[in-house]
């Protein structure tokens, strides 16, 4: 069976998914978007992620042409279209198609997008042994040029940053705001445990306020670990006792290097070991 998309109402087949090339969402990176996952056929935490769209379609000006429980429902209408349980789902939604200038007031009809189907972002022995990553010279956006809060089409800060990981022989690259103090990496949020206390980067950081951050932030309070979202910079990340990477695509996934420098012990450590079992007795309806 061909894979289903929704664009704009309609389920399309994989094949004939398109829209116009004068769409400002291409043109111009024009638009937001999310990445969601189902696990067992249940959406994980839906509602907040279809919130964070809309706040992020606020924030730059466009007008999402559904409400927010029209947008969840098609988003679980497509996923049991595509009869699928397990699985990553991409919502788009771009400002639509108009004139080659940047004038959004010349564009109409908003797209909505969505696209269901399975991912595994990193390589299953890295979740057991753990991703070494490097520091990017790509600096996080500045949040009065474009907020990192905002989950927008244009990516490139992001890919940049990517880049420079890849050509160093790492899957992923630890971001530091305009300040820099650590944000976070180029597509995951991250967590540093010291003594037995788990830290963040704290929201004014310039990082995206992660579901899955949050999700992970909760599972550690519930579980009587202290935890400090603050300001931070590479010695935390040098000198911590374990490090992990938060994210929709990712899940939880430890860091065992930056830099060159073992973190830790060089192996995933117990807090970050508990924390993983939890997260996935939570996505798993074991909680």
């Amino acid at each position: 069976m061909s894979p289903k998309v929704y664009i704009g109402g309609k389920l399309y087949d994989k094949a004939d998914a398109k829209i116009s090339v004068f769409d400002h969402g291409l043109l111009y990176g024009d638009g937001v978007f999310e990445g969601i996952r189902s696990y067992s056929g249940k959406v994980f935490r839906l509602a907040q992620h279809v919130d964070r769209l809309f706040d992020s379609a606020r924030a730059i000006h466009l007008e999402i042409p559904l409400s927010r429980e029209q947008m969840a429902r098609a988003i679980e209408d497509t996923l049991a279209a595509n009869k699928l349980t397990d699985a990553y789902i991409r919502v788009v939604v771009t400002r639509g198609a108009g004139s080659l200038g940047l004038d959004p007031r010349r564009t109409t009809d908003p797209q909505v997008i969505i696209i269901t189907d399975q991912i595994s972002l990193y390589p299953e022995e890295l979740y057991e042994h753990g991703l070494k990553i490097i520091t990017a010279g790509t600096t996080r956006n500045h949040p009065n040029a474009l907020n990192p809060r905002i989950k927008s089409l244009n990516y490139l800060n992001n890919i940049l940053a990517k880049i420079e990981g890849t050509n160093a022989g790492c899957l992923e690259a630890l971001m530091l705001n305009h300040k820099g103090e650590v944000a976070e990496c180029t597509g995951d949020n991250i967590f540093l445990v010291s003594r037995g206390v788990v830290h963040t980067p704290s929201k004014d950081s310039g990082i995206l306020e992660g579901i899955t951050r949050d999700a992970v932030i909760e599972l550690a309070r519930a579980a009587n670990y202290a935890v400090v979202e603050r300001t931070m910079d590479r010695y935390d990340v040098y000198t911590a006792d374990e490090c992990f990477l938060t994210g929709t695509a990712a899940e939880l996934i430890p860091v065992v290097e930056c830099d060159g420098r073992t973190i830790g012990s060089g192996r995933p450590g117990p807090v970050t070991k508990d924390l993983h079992k939890r997260f996935h007795g939570l996505v798993r309806g074991d909680r």
